[in-house]
């Protein structure tokens, strides 16, 4: 996968860049609010879509906007240009407030979203828009966080009970032990057993 990629902003359109990187331009399509961004010398953070009939280079400000890009692709019914317009149309924190918060109306407003689609993001991303990297700084549980939200598991109450796990569970383990005796503890903490 391209990771990233550094050059010259060339050329924009409503919904592309194109990076002159050496002697290659890329077209590199982005949501509108971090396409405004890209001036001279950038990084943009990508996402290749390969299809038998096409490829298509997606392009990030950040790579916490990634993220938020992949998650809403987990979502039913949202596909790549669906996942950009979207973004387009919110800004990040405003997104990350209305999962949070359950506010169904203000992603309503979003355009290319409609109620059922709203409502399936409210359902499969509260609690999911935190970037891995970021826990990694806040929590020592990154990976056990990660893999309980994969279950279904809420971030904050994986988090929360990864840290009262840590609690019970003796430091002096070796690590491969403690970490399964925490993510055990952590599930019968989360299922309320």
């Amino acid at each position: 996968m391209i990771n990233s990629l550094k050059g010259i902003a060339n050329g924009k359109t409503g919904e592309a860049l194109y990076l002159l990187c050496g002697d290659i331009e890329w077209e590199i399509a982005m949501p509108g609010n971090d396409l405004a961004g890209m001036e001279g010398e950038c990084r943009v953070f990508t996402w290749l879509y390969h299809r038998e009939d096409q490829m298509r280079l997606f392009g990030f400000a950040s790579e916490k906007r990634r993220f938020t890009f992949l998650e809403l692709l987990k979502v039913e019914g949202i596909g790549p240009k669906g996942a950009i317009k979207i973004m387009g149309g919110i800004n990040q924190d405003d997104l990350e407030r209305a999962l949070e918060e359950g506010d169904l109306a203000r992603l309503e407003i979003v355009p290319g979203l409609g109620r059922k689609t709203a409502q399936k993001m409210l359902l499969s991303l509260k609690g999911k828009l935190l970037a891995p990297h970021e826990d990694a700084a806040v929590s020592p549980y990154k990976d056990l966080i990660e893999a309980l939200t994969e279950m279904g598991y809420d971030k904050n109450s994986a988090k929360t009970a990864l840290e009262n796990a840590g609690a019970v569970v003796s430091a002096s383990l070796p690590a491969a032990e403690r970490e399964k005796m925490l993510f055990k503890e952590a599930i019968v903490n989360l299922s309320g057993v």
